[in-house]
């Protein structure tokens, strides 16, 4: 059974989280300190709330450095909303650095009429690159965001999808190499978040044996 590693450091949904990959089959241990990260066959970091607490308490339980050797070694992880925006070097929302896993910096969404912050609900995702989270076949999918900010990667060919916002388009999900990440939640994205993450635990699985 492959066993998944969920970071657990105080701003995450982890119980659904946890409850989405362990129905696909894997096994989920909660990760609150590095030794923990050294059975895990791959890491999933959520986040829920501000960049700079995150990235406090992410510091306070000493997890910074090990998860940029975690993957700065190959070691695979998947980000998951506020996940996704920690990967980077920084955010307007905060003046922390971020983990600087992916070049680039987190940005507030454009204010527009009649597109109230945060963007929250249901949007249909634009392919980007074709990334063993959404393959080229795959069909359109909608998904559920809750955010005001959104990655601005400094190279863009790691962008896997991205979701309209007013006139601009924002960057939904990430994949370079080793690492991952949604902006959205695949795990309350119903049978489609569902398909992606089925699609993840796979490439771990094949990447691992």
């Amino acid at each position: 059974m492959t066993r998944i590693g969920l970071i657990d450091y105080g701003m995450g949904n982890l119980h659904s989280v946890r409850r989405a990959i362990e129905r696909l089959g894997a096994e989920v241990v909660p990760v609150q300190e590095a030794a923990a990260m050294q059975a895990c066959k791959a890491l999933i970091l959520p986040g829920v709330g501000a960049f700079d607490p995150a990235m406090q308490r992410l510091e306070q339980a000493e997890l910074i450095e090990p998860l940029r050797d975690w993957c700065g070694s190959g070691g695979r992880l998947l980000g998951i909303c506020l996940g996704l925006q920690l990967l980077f070097q920084g955010s307007e929302e905060g003046q922390r650095e971020g983990l600087s896993l992916l070049a680039g910096r987190v940005r507030a969404l454009p204010r527009t009429p009649d597109h109230p912050i945060p963007h929250m609900g249901w949007a249909p995702l634009l392919p980007g690159t074709p990334s063993p989270l959404l393959p080229p076949d795959h069909p359109p999918a909608w998904v559920y965001f809750v955010h005001s900010f959104a990655a601005d990667p400094i190279d863009s060919a790691c962008v896997t999808a991205q979701v309209v916002y007013g006139d601009a388009r924002v960057t939904a999900a990430v994949w370079q190499q080793n690492v991952a990440a949604c902006q959205f939640h695949p795990e309350k994205s119903g049978p489609v978040g569902q398909q992606m993450l089925r699609r993840w635990l796979r490439w771990v699985e094949s990447a691992a044996a």
